[in-house]
């Protein structure tokens, strides 16, 4: 499995490379899927976020994660490319501050929300939120992160 991580300069600092890897390793185990896999972790800041949320969401808002799938056989690697994740790092800081948690946590959240997206989990309905949850809250107890919030993300 590769994790393509790409931080702006200054969040590179901020954020445990190993702990987001382990957050994508952990989920696609859980989900039973194959860790011969490639997905990318981008962290960027609220404008772009608000770019990208308008461009392909139709939202004019900066928003905490978004998630692309791919799911493409590539030719290079032979593994599957599962898609692009992509959080804003104001935005995690400010869901981290409002819920008394740490960013660290806040950032393991979105990684494995962003992720089971990317697996095409869904929370638009109540039934697929539910679903969704119920995998978030078991993937971070299992990684022993605390989220400080009954709304996960």
């Amino acid at each position: 499995m590769t994790v393509f991580l790409d931080f702006a300069e200054f969040y590179a600092d901020l954020l445990d490379h190993s702990q987001i890897e382990n957050c994508v390793l952990s989920t696609l185990e859980f989900q039973g899927v194959s860790t011969d896999t490639d997905l990318s972790i981008i962290i960027v800041n609220d404008p772009r976020i608000q770019q990208l949320n308008q461009e392909f969401m139709g939202i004019d808002a900066p928003t905490d994660v978004l998630a692309f799938p791919a799911g493409h056989l590539d030719p290079d690697t032979g593994r599957v490319y599962l898609g692009d994740v992509i959080i804003s790092l104001p935005q995690a800081k400010n869901h981290a501050d409002q819920a008394g948690h740490s960013l660290a946590a806040e950032i393991n959240l979105l990684v494995v929300h962003g992720v089971l997206h990317l697996l095409e989990y869904d929370h638009d309905e109540p039934d697929g939120k539910a679903e969704m949850w119920s995998a978030q809250t078991q993937i971070l107890t299992t990684l022993g992160v605390r989220i400080n919030s009954p709304e996960l993300s």
